[in-house]
């Protein structure tokens, strides 16, 4: 891949998508991970305004240094870059206090994370609407048309989506050019949405350089006769998560109407 020509290309489109849309520049979700490093370093090298919006929620230490570290270094390297810290921690709290008790704490678990992702969803629209700015979206190929290891309305919900086409190795092999912050290229991916450190493999159960040969196997329908056991396993998670997942990649159905029923 040359990196560079990707790189201008992908700032080139940002732009134009900007300029044609007549609003004034991007507004990006900084978690301290690679995806999110990546995006708002490309908005930034846009020129136009990009506001960098760190939002922890009962977040890890590590997390918020590499976030906070990352913004530091773009705000120092471009002058049209800004940005906010929003604690939505006290915000998470009290949605968690207002919802009914359930029998079993563990059987909210998932939601509650996905709440997470939908309230910085929410923090990065009030922004957005109050400078005029789109969401840049910070997903990756393989998180978004893989397995869809994102949340429905949280972090899927975004304006423009730079760096969907990008697989995970190659997020980070951009990152390294652009001379993302060393911390940040060595970090474990994760989602940030359980207030410690694990990470997307740990919850997967696959790496990412395994689930982009999963993708790319599956989608040339080469059978599995000679698969070692591991890729054999790598496929299974990758083929169940990609069918229980389609409700998020694929658009939202409409039920159409007959027109002898409207009639």
């Amino acid at each position: 891949m040359n990196n560079e020509a990707v790189i201008e290309h992908i700032v080139a489109w940002m732009k134009d998508y900007v300029e044609k849309s007549r609003t004034k520049g991007f507004v990006v979700g900084v978690s301290g991970g690679i995806d999110s490093a990546l995006t708002s370093t490309l908005a930034a090298k846009t020129g136009l305004p990009t506001l960098c919006l760190e939002m922890p929620i009962h977040q890890a230490a590590s997390q918020v240094t590499r976030a906070r570290e990352h913004i530091s270094e773009l705000e120092a390297k471009y002058p049209n870059v800004s940005s906010v810290e929003v604690d939505l921690t006290p915000v998470f709290d009290q949605f968690i206090a207002s919802l009914p008790a359930v029998e079993k704490e563990e059987d909210r678990f998932l939601s509650l994370a996905n709440a997470r992702a939908r309230l910085r969803m929410t923090s990065l629209y009030y922004f957005a609407g109050l400078h005029n700015y789109i969401v840049a979206g910070t997903g990756n190929k393989v998180e978004d048309f893989g397995v869809g290891f994102y949340t429905k309305y949280g972090d899927g919900g975004v304006d423009i989506s730079p760096i969907a086409d990008l697989m995970k190795t190659e997020v980070f092999s951009l990152a390294k050019t652009l001379g993302v912050i060393e911390a940040i290229q060595v970090a474990k991916p994760t989602d940030g949405l359980w207030g410690d450190d694990r990470s997307d493999e740990d919850q997967i159960g696959a790496s990412y350089p395994e689930l982009e040969w999963a993708m790319e196997y599956d989608s040339a329908k080469q059978p599995e006769s000679s698969l070692s056991e591991r890729e054999k396993e790598v496929l299974a998670i990758y083929t169940r998560l990609n069918r229980a997942n389609q409700h998020k990649m694929n658009p939202i159905p409409v039920c159409e109407i007959p027109a002898d029923l409207k009639a």
